[in-house]
């Protein structure tokens, strides 16, 4: 390669030098300037969530701020953490609600949302993310069908235990027509995380309290 190459060659290195470290710095201020705004929207969306499973509970503050992350192996529904939201009133505990991903879905796992009250009971459970056959199983979606809604204020004593599972099944709760997969897929997962809370719910408390 001759200089003359060579000076040729070097002012279009350093162009295409200046140019990525300007799309860089472009990129980082992007992030810093959109960032923000970023995570208020996902607080406020988890807010919304929240809400209506917290509905006739009162309670102090905002339930996204007391939070304990479970690790696997913790029993739960799912093999990932799994995230807790404690929700307190004047102080004293008065429900959890917790994000699990029911295994067992007709095209994967479920993701719910599910509010338990200290006393054991359910106050409210919506499907977060899942991937369900449109028109059938995806009837599980508030927007979609009022399916979800009949757990609301039951426990493992209302139906007993032996009974958390569809009338096809011998058990007390409605199936969706057309999908039998699905609902088994959520109605065992309520189940499962209403046993673990009822066997640990003073240890989540307790936590809590160590991590504030």
């Amino acid at each position: 390669m001759t200089s003359t190459q060579r000076s040729s060659i070097i002012p279009g290195s350093l162009i295409l030098a200046g140019l990525a470290a300007i799309c860089t710095a472009l990129v980082a201020v992007t992030h810093t300037v959109t960032a923000p705004r970023i995570a208020s929207n996902e607080q406020a969306y988890l807010e919304q969530s929240l809400a209506p499973i917290l509905e006739g509970i009162e309670h102090d503050g905002r339930p996204s701020e007391s939070t304990i992350v479970i690790s696997p192996p913790h029993g739960l529904p799912g093999d990932d953490p799994v995230t807790i939201y404690r929700v307190y009133a004047e102080g004293s505990p008065v429900a959890a609600v917790l994000i699990v991903n029911a295994r067992g879905g007709y095209t994967g796992s479920i993701r719910l949302l599910i509010g338990i009250n200290m006393d054991g009971i359910v106050t409210g459970v919506r499907a977060l993310g899942h991937r369900e056959t449109p028109g059938l199983g995806d009837l599980i979606d508030s927007d979609k069908s009022d399916w979800i809604h009949q757990f609301t204020g039951r426990s493992l004593k209302d139906p007993p235990l032996p009974a958390w599972s569809t009338r096809r099944d011998g058990g007390e709760f409605d199936q969706l027509t057309g999908a039998t997969i699905t609902p088994r897929a959520v109605i065992r997962g309520i189940r499962d995380t209403l046993e673990y809370f009822d066997t640990h719910r003073n240890q989540i408390f307790a936590e809590a309290a160590n991590n504030e």
